[in-house]
């Protein structure tokens, strides 16, 4: 399950809190991934439809809501993207997550989340005014500059965060989870600030496929709102 972080206020320490912005969360349970076992459709059911939170704040005006960026993601060929073609989509969902920082900013992050067995792909959307060419020097020392579609780039790693729950009751114990491969494309050729990160994982833990992340960018960016590619 993904959740953000608390960040510092705008200003001069927007660095952080767009680098906190991107911190991933996965969930284990039970020696399996807790997600699994409160997915939506299954196989069986066909692949799965894109779902919304009643509660989840409306996208500003403007700008892509999360149920545009699940209908991006959700595509008939994302498995065969991803590099497992016989799978088939078991969650999907967009929403738009708040945050409200000490200074009283309100800042709204629509996302997008798509489950398969072997794999999660989730895709967000940021309004920070930071430039992707900028912040490669903190996302950390793997960080490598690309272009995606004429669009500055950024390839970086995460870590996912596993967290066990004791089937006898116990207390819920938390760890490194697995590695996340990031993406982080700028929306527009001249880079203003707007970005999408794309995010894959796996659920055994290994490290995702980088030439699946770079299929998937490119097939699912054109299709968002306002697009432009270079």
């Amino acid at each position: 399950m993904n959740d953000r972080q608390g960040a510092p206020e705008k200003g001069t320490g927007a660095w952080g809190q767009a680098i906190l912005a991107f911190v991933l969360f996965g969930v284990v349970a039970g020696g399996l991934w807790f997600e699994d076992a409160f997915a939506g459709p299954g196989t069986d059911s066909g692949p799965a439809t894109c779902s919304t939170s009643d509660d989840a704040s409306p996208a500003p005006r403007k700008r892509i809501s999360g149920a545009q960026l699940c209908t991006a993601l959700n595509r008939k060929d994302l498995p065969k993207l991803v590099g497992t073609p016989l799978e088939e989509a078991e969650y999907a969902s967009g929403s738009e997550s708040e945050s409200r920082w000490a200074s009283g900013t309100k800042t709204i992050m629509p996302e997008a989340k798509v489950e398969l067995e072997s794999h999660t792909v989730q895709i967000s959307a940021s309004y920070d005014d930071l430039p992707v060419a900028e912040s490669i020097d903190y996302l950390g020392a793997g960080a490598q500059p690309k272009t995606v579609l004429g669009h500055k780039a950024v390839l970086y790693s995460g870590q996912t965060i596993a967290i066990s729950f004791r089937l006898d009751g116990g207390d819920a114990t938390s760890g490194p989870g697995g590695v996340a491969r990031h993406l982080l494309v700028a929306s527009d050729t001249k880079d203003k600030g707007d970005s999408y990160d794309l995010v894959i994982w796996r659920e055994d833990r290994l490290p995702p496929d980088d030439a699946a992340l770079f299929r998937i960018a490119e097939k699912v960016l054109p299709t968002l709102p306002g697009w432009k590619s270079g």
